[in-house]
């Protein structure tokens, strides 16, 4: 399982005339591997916590412990590195259970022994997911869907996992919004 290439962040500001410059350029300075489920990384690009977004030239906001889903009315994008099957089968319930606390997110676990998969989660967020390395299958509920380089999924509260059925390593980005579900699905997913 060979890794993926890095990439470069860049982020804009303004200098004191009001003149767009870059305030950062380079890796991302916040990843997190994942020690339950090894070869997952989450690289935080960036966070808001509002919206609207406050338009600043204040410090990185990824410096600060994971956390899978944005804060009230915030938004987070961030890359990951999701390791073929093969890895994330061995991942134990207790891993997969251990792997949702390490991304600040416990209860988003919903997977259990007859689950489709050990990381099935859902969160109340809207997330835009861009497949840009390899290929990824969302599983549902109810199907599978495969997903190929430059496919996209809009993912609206579902229960779901990403699962990797190749052998070389898979990279998604990920934009997830604060969310609040209808008041007709607040009673069917109690």
């Amino acid at each position: 399982m060979q890794a993926l290439p890095g990439f470069k962040r860049v982020v804009t500001g303004h200098d004191s005339a009001g003149r767009a410059v870059v305030a950062f350029s380079g890796p991302t300075t916040n990843n997190f591997p994942l020690k339950a489920v090894p070869g997952t990384v989450f690289y935080e690009v960036w966070n808001s916590p509002s919206s609207p977004a406050p338009l600043d030239n204040g410090d990185d906001p990824t410096s600060k412990p994971l956390q899978l889903s944005p804060s009230l009315l915030g938004s987070v994008i961030r890359v990951v590195d999701i390791p073929p099957d093969s890895v994330q089968n061995q991942v134990s319930a207790e891993d997969a259970a251990a792997a949702f606390v390490e991304i600040g997110q416990a209860h988003a676990g919903t997977g259990k022994g007859d689950s489709k998969h050990k990381l099935m989660h859902r969160t109340e967020t809207l997330d835009y997911g861009i497949v840009t390395e390899g290929e990824v299958w969302l599983v549902l509920d109810g199907e599978d869907v495969q997903l190929k380089r430059g496919d996209i999924v809009v993912q609206r509260g579902t229960n779901h996992a990403w699962s990797n059925r190749t052998e070389q390593m898979a990279r998604m980005v990920f934009i997830l919004l604060d969310g609040r579900y209808a008041e007709a699905l607040q009673e069917v997913l109690k």
